[in-house]
């Protein structure tokens, strides 16, 4: 599966490989829930098969709005509500049958505080989701539904 927004050259391989080693193997079948709207966020996820998506409610309309996706080869969590167990802002489902290596906010806050270099990345987990959401918000934002890149749409 070719991955759309790559990493923008930012090394996060300390991070799956983290995910590896500590994560445990997790496989949703479609329609399953990672984490659920306004419920504690709990965890995060290297995707290694499979797609998600990120799905709101409207406040004002109660419909759900499609805002984000995490493919193959990219990490799925609403980060960072999951670090510190706060309600998840969007219920994260899986599109298809898919599989991930899942940690919870707690193992990563440890993992983080080990070294220098942990604490480096937490930084760059977060220039990396600005990044990812910056590209994607243009995308959506400044194409016509035709042109968006997402593999996963019409």
């Amino acid at each position: 599966m070719e991955q759309k927004f790559d990493t923008n050259g930012i090394d996060i391989q300390l991070l799956r490989d983290f995910c590896e080693q500590e994560g445990e193997a997790v496989t949703y079948r479609k329609g399953e829930q990672l984490e659920r709207e306004g419920e504690p966020a709990q965890w995060m996820a290297y995707v290694t098969e499979g797609c998600f998506k990120y799905v709101r409610q409207g406040m004002s309309d109660g419909k759900a709005h499609l805002t984000w996706f995490s493919f193959e080869g990219e990490f799925v969590a609403d980060y960072p509500t999951f670090l510190y167990g706060r309600p998840s802002q969007a219920t994260i489902e899986a599109m298809m049958p898919s599989r991930v290596l899942r940690v919870s906010g707690e193992q990563l806050k440890r993992f983080f505080n080990q070294s220098k270099e942990t604490m480096e990345l937490r930084a760059i987990v977060g220039e990396h989701i600005l990044s990812q959401f910056r590209s994607r918000y243009l995308d959506l934002h400044c194409t016509t539904p035709r042109e968006h890149t997402c593999p996963y749409m019409p």
